[in-house]
């Protein structure tokens, strides 16, 4: 399926239904089409219906939609895509650009699911060491219980799946709002501290709660 008709499908799933923007939702509507474009605006609009629509829902359906919405986006490296070596890309900024890196997908996919109701202390988000890609790599784990073995949301592998059936990801560390963990051998993890000790979390939060919007190098939507 081209990128073309995945932005078709996302237009007409949003003019199909009943969901109004609010107006701070309006707001930033306007924002993105006025920084990114009329399709940018329309990816905006279409997730915020996508929450709307599944929020409260079964959290594993939940997962899914969210997953399946993002990872329709392409992969770009940050240099290419922003002109930086690591950038950490707000949803905004993602759906913007219509490109991101790993991150990008990890990150939008946890904001996502924190919106529609899933507890922090079910999320994380973790790098890994793809021994596929040889490269470091992020995925974002959700955990149905405390003590219970993750699901994976990956964009290299779209089929969410136990951490146990992705053994080409070696953990390395992991974070979520609050918290940050060194993962060590056979996935137990020590609490290292704070997650604020993450300059790049710590910026991207920050530039996401003031709805600042970088531009990016390449347009992703010629």
């Amino acid at each position: 399926m081209t990128k073309t008709i995945i932005a078709a499908i996302c237009c007409l799933l949003f003019t199909a239904g009943v969901y109004a923007l609010n107006s701070k939702e309006q707001q930033i509507s306007a924002l993105m089409k006025s920084h990114y474009g009329q399709r940018a605006m329309l990816r905006y609009q279409t997730w915020r219906k996508l929450i709307h629509d599944n929020r409260q829902r079964v959290e594993k359906i939940e997962l899914t939609v969210i997953n399946q919405f993002f990872n329709q986006l392409y992969f770009v490296d940050d240099i290419q895509l922003w002109g930086k070596t690591d950038y950490w890309a707000t949803p905004l900024e993602f759906l913007g650009a219509n490109a991101g890196d790993c991150e990008d997908f990890t990150i939008a996919k946890y904001f996502s699911l924190r919106e529609m109701g899933i507890s922090d202390r079910k999320l994380r988000l973790i790098y890994v060491k793809s021994l596929t890609l040889n490269q470091f790599h992020m995925v974002l784990a959700y955990y149905p219980t405390k003590r219970s073995e993750p699901l994976l949301l990956d964009n290299i592998d779209g089929e969410i799946k136990p951490a146990s059936q992705r053994p080409d990801l070696i953990p390395i560390y992991s974070f979520n709002a609050e918290q940050l963990w060194v993962i060590k051998q056979h996935g137990h993890s020590t609490l290292a501290g704070k997650a604020n000790r993450l300059k790049l979390w710590n910026d991207l939060r920050h530039r996401y709660s003031k709805r600042r919007l970088a531009t990016p190098v390449v347009n992703y939507d010629e």
